[in-house]
């Protein structure tokens, strides 16, 4: 199972959801492969925003080894499964989608979470240090739901 997570930058939001699948499935003994993208080419190549490495790193895990990447129409055709940080990325991944197949991989993440508080994940760049708090609680309760289906699927 290859799983890509998809926000603006690949900079906040998207290397966090990896972050966290990652260490989520580890713990689950899954063998996935995971990555991140961003919509926009702005900050390809860069780390993961250093507020994002200090959450991340708070809660354990280490995202210091990722780096952003744009997301291609080729991610639609190698990835099982692409989760959105929100609707407008949704909306630009789906865009380069060719057929239903590629557009059916494609989902928000917090579509996983019916009675979470909200479908998309708020972008925590322009904010403070809560803003990533709050979305480390949303991606991690997503991709602990994400590791239970993968796992009772067997």
């Amino acid at each position: 199972m290859k799983i890509l997570m998809v926000c603006l930058g690949n900079i906040c939001r998207s290397p966090m959801a990896e972050g966290i699948l990652r260490r989520r499935a580890q713990q689950a003994g899954l063998m996935i492969t995971t990555d991140s993208a961003g919509t926009s080419s702005n900050h390809v190549g860069q780390a993961p925003d250093h507020r994002a490495t200090q959450t991340m790193r708070a809660y354990g895990i280490d995202i210091t080894d990722l780096r952003a990447r744009q997301f291609t129409a080729s991610d639609l055709d190698h990835f099982d499964r692409i989760f959105a940080m929100d609707s407008s990325n949704l909306e630009d991944i789906r865009e380069l989608a060719v057929n239903d197949p590629q557009i059916k991989k494609v989902s928000l993440l917090m579509d996983l979470v019916p009675s979470g508080p909200a479908r998309n994940v708020p972008d925590p760049y322009y904010g403070g240090q809560e803003g990533f708090d709050q979305v480390f609680r949303m991606l991690d309760q997503a991709c602990t739901v994400l590791v239970e289906q993968l796992r009772d699927r067997g």
